[in-house]
């Protein structure tokens, strides 16, 4: 026979289950809006959530970066260690102990628990970071560089803070292959170390020694990393040494491009190298480069077509590095329908003196293969190297001063005069 259960008590039954489910309920809420504020703000998601390891490390990270403020080691310390009974496989952790720990001066116990870290997660970056300063001060360079690749394959944006201690490394031989061999087997902070070093003289002279050395192996230097170098001796103004670089990165097939202009017949084979064509990017006007072959008519060369737009600035850039003396520069060209409110013209820079040497004028109207030129000369001092650039007159982008028609460029060449 069932027990009769009166209303009362299955009341206060109902009452019960409400309170729990309703603790339940507010613990799952606390606990959830301490997960979403454990980024931004890991102090008040502690509080909700005195539990949440996240919020916890987050805390402590944040006041031991605080350069403002002098932290209580020993009470973070002691409020990691209480955490870890709860988590004994969080590798961030035993970092945090031992960052601790090597604050206190206790080195050789700091590094136990960054070992320790690191056996749990090969890319804790905190642990990392120390272990990559200790592998560099013990001379251990070829173990800092294969550290270095584990943090930057995990960790890209940690890149500024290693390029500081790279030229170093790379002074030791034994840096130096360690270096050389990790961006052979194609290292994606291969082409970031070759920027950074560019920035500097010195980091430039190792740059360069790395991309020699590549060349040939199975992971040569590509167009971009070359540039990278190339830009690096312009801004030191080694320009010698930027031209010398850009002819021994060209291929075989590139050579055959050479002259005082490189690609003078506008072939569809850009590199994007200083020393190459740079097209600029302009809304009001469309430029392609296409062999005899390939383009319309059998008119190979460079087509700039006009959009019926104003066009301002340069169009088409191209280092040069003529020798002081006499020269003639020549452009076969022809035009459809080409209207130009402002002058269009070929120019040259001398780089750094920020001095016009050459200008010669484009002529509108529609002809073919028509002959332009004009003669000019460098100066034996103060011109080390040239920029040549296709620009146009305008000053503002004014509506009244449209572009309209096509020109085709065949070939744009410059020779030297005998004197």
């Amino acid at each position: 026979m069932m027990e009769q259960t009166s209303p009362l008590m299955r009341n206060l039954r109902r009452s019960g289950v409400w309170f729990v489910a309703s603790v339940l309920a507010l613990a799952a809420s606390s606990i959830g809006l301490s997960r979403f504020l454990e980024t931004e703000t890991p102090t008040v998601s502690l509080a909700l959530d005195p539990l949440n390891v996240n919020a916890l490390i987050g805390e402590i990270t944040n006041d031991l970066n605080d350069a403002s403020n002098t932290p209580d080691l020993d009470a973070m310390l002691a409020e990691i260690e209480s955490a870890l009974r709860f988590d004994l496989a969080d590798a961030r952790l035993y970092s945090l102990i031992g960052e601790i720990k090597y604050r206190k001066g206790e080195k050789d116990r700091a590094y136990e628990f960054f070992d320790q870290a690191r056996k749990l997660s090969k890319t804790e970056i905190h642990a990392l970071q120390r272990s990559i300063g200790r592998s560099i001060e013990t001379g251990d360079l070829s173990g800092a560089v294969g550290e270095i690749d584990i943090l930057l394959r995990r960790w890209p944006n940690q890149f500024p803070a290693i390029a500081e201690g790279l030229p170093t490394i790379l002074s030791n031989p034994d840096g130096y292959q360690a270096v050389l061999a990790a961006i052979r087997a194609a290292a994606p902070w291969r082409a970031d170390l070759l920027v950074a070093l560019g920035k500097t003289p010195a980091g430039l002279d190792f740059a360069n020694r790395l991309q020699l050395d590549l060349t040939g192996s199975n992971a040569p230097p590509n167009s971009n990393e070359v540039s990278a170098v190339i830009k690096g001796y312009i801004g030191q103004k080694e320009y010698e040494r930027a031209y010398r670089l850009f002819l021994f990165s060209l291929s075989d097939q590139e050579r055959k491009l050479g002259g005082y202009i490189f690609n003078s017949t506008f072939e569809p084979v850009r590199s994007g190298k200083p020393f190459d064509w740079q097209v600029h990017d302009q809304s009001g006007l469309e430029i392609a480069f296409s062999t005899s072959t390939d383009s319309v008519e059998g008119e190979g060369g460079a087509t700039v077509r006009f959009l019926n737009t104003p066009v301002k600035h340069a169009a088409l850039s191209q280092y040069i590095e003529l020798p002081p003396g006499s020269y003639k520069i020549s452009l076969l060209a022809s035009a459809r329908n080409l209207k130009l409110p402002k002058e269009l013209f070929w120019s040259i820079w001398c780089v750094g003196a920020d001095s016009e040497t050459a200008r010669f004028n484009i002529p509108e109207g529609t002809y073919n293969r028509q002959a332009l030129g004009q003669e000019f000369s460098v100066e034996s001092a103060g011109c080390p190297m040239q920029l040549l650039r296709l620009e146009t007159a305008a000053i503002a982008e004014s509506w009244r001063f449209r572009y309209v028609g096509t020109l085709v460029m065949h070939k744009l060449s410059i020779e030297r005069l005998s004197s």
